[in-house]
């Protein structure tokens, strides 16, 4: 028998209320606050970096372990937390990871030593990895498949990326008025309350008979998916051809294919095969894959540029994406009536189509401060396309599998928020750097950022021809 067969304790959808109760509301404000709180910690950190490096004697060859640490087990442990998440109860995980992230973010604030430092990165990342999957789990089956769902997804993914633009000007304006490590503490008293409130309002989610789990599965796919993240890391540091880019990324595939070669055999499967071939989960994570990578590459791509041909400071130009911000949370808090209207891949589609328009107008950026004036909507409109489709993925991704499949969904769509948000700036750095030719004038860098949009444009319209290719065309068949 499967262990995604197992029967779950997490009420059927039939009996999940079809309006937000009170209760309802609760559970959902807190499952928010938490992955906001989750997605800022992407980002909090960044402009705080050589502050940090000052403060704590990193050399600026070792200033990038800063975010590598917590990057490569928030992406390599995402899909083995969620699992087990799904074997000894969602809840458990959730409340024992957000306890992890305050603990470690209170050691982190304190850290005397860049070691100490790094192990509470290194324990952030556990954390994220754990509490995203198990949180988005709770989430889906809070709340019906349906209308509820698809507001709740949708407001997720507002505030999920939302948090990911708000941590770069949380760290700048914490950093500049009080102490980097305050990008530390801030977490503490975010984390008592979610750990406080959470286990009144929040229904235990398990299996009613605990299967076994699949180590050699486990070992594989988590090691593999680490080799991965580290190669993509190593890229944007040292270039693609560096041996230690290489050993990464090759390490990282062939252990992916032993993965998959361990799924077939195994008689209780981490990832079970056929839940992959599902024509929903396969494509849809590999659109918000590419939707993580084109977005919060972007955010990097227009920071070098405000900076090196601009001349803004760190803080400007994070207080700038405040504008991309307001798109995502608007793209959110339309996404949902776009699905009920019409539907999650008609959504995927236009999303894709506004995000990709308004990336390319950003080629016509130029080498004066008039190009805010271009800049500020076109990261507006571009924002609401890309929370278009994060909220198609999400709803894509998650949707027509029972609840006891859910925290292997979300660990999916989990891993795949994790590892685009690793991947995409170290490929548009590459890019950059490519294009530049090393040469870090106002000029050259225009020039090399200008070549990274357009790849970056076109990889979104590659998500849309992959959404009109094999999900539009079909949905009316899985309706």
């Amino acid at each position: 028998m499967s262990a995604l067969a197992t029967p779950s304790t997490t009420p059927t959808p039939g009996t999940h209320p079809r309006r937000l109760t009170g209760r309802l509301k609760v559970t959902l404000a807190v499952l928010l606050v938490a992955q906001f709180m989750l997605a800022v910690d992407f980002s909090i950190l960044n402009v705080a970096l050589p502050r940090i490096g000052d403060g704590l004697g990193f050399s600026l060859a070792n200033l990038q372990w800063i975010a590598t640490s917590f990057a490569l087990p928030a992406a390599g442990f995402t899909l083995l937390f969620g699992r087990i998440g799904d074997l000894i109860g969602r809840r458990r995980i959730f409340l024992g990871s957000i306890t992890l992230l305050g603990v470690a973010s209170l050691a982190g604030g304190l850290a005397p030593t860049a070691e100490l430092l790094i192990a509470a990165r290194v324990a952030q990342g556990l954390a994220t990895a754990a509490a995203t999957p198990a949180g988005l789990a709770l989430l889906t089956t809070s709340f019906a498949e349906g209308p509820l769902r698809r507001k709740a997804l949708a407001l997720n993914g507002a505030l999920m990326s939302a948090g990911f633009t708000t941590g770069a000007i949380l760290g700048g304006v914490l950093t500049d008025l009080l102490s980097w490590r305050w990008a530390f503490f801030i977490n503490v008293p975010v984390a008592l309350a979610v750990v406080l409130i959470a286990p009144v309002v929040i229904q235990e989610s398990r299996p009613a008979v605990r299967p076994k789990i699949d180590l050699p599965g486990a070992v594989s796919v988590t090691l593999g998916l680490l080799a991965l993240v580290y190669g993509l890391t190593q890229a944007g540091e040292h270039g693609w051809t560096h041996p230690t880019t290489l050993a990464g990324l090759l390490s990282g595939a062939a252990l992916l294919v032993v993965f998959a070669v361990v799924e077939r055999r195994a008689a209780q499967p981490l990832v079970p095969l056929h839940v992959l071939k599902k024509r929903t989960v396969a494509w849809g994570n590999l659109l918000g894959l590419l939707a993580f990578v084109t977005e919060t590459s972007l955010v990097y791509l227009l920071t070098l540029y405000m900076q090196k041909t601009l001349g803004f400071s760190a803080l400007a130009a994070g207080i700038a994406f405040t504008v991309l911000g307001l798109g995502t949370v608007t793209g959110g808090l339309l996404a949902s009536r776009a699905i009920a209207r019409t539907s999650a891949p008609a959504v995927l589609v236009a999303g894709g189509l506004l995000q990709a328009v308004f990336t390319a107008v950003l080629l016509l950026l130029g080498d004066t401060a008039a190009s805010m004036g271009l800049l500020l909507p076109a990261t507006f409109l571009g924002g609401v396309g890309n929370m278009l489709v994060i909220v198609g993925f999400m709803v894509t991704a998650t949707s027509g599998l029972p609840d006891h499949q859910q925290g292997l969904a979300t660990g999916l769509t989990s891993m795949s928020q994790q590892v685009g948000i690793t991947m995409g700036t170290p490929i548009m750095s590459a890019i950059v750097t490519a294009a530049t030719g090393g040469v870090l004038s106002a000029g050259a860098i225009l020039h090399g950022v200008g070549v990274a949009i357009a790849a970056n444009a076109a990889l979104v319209l590659l998500g849309v021809l992959i959404a009109a290719a094999f999900l539009r065309a079909r949905h009316h068949a899985h309706a």
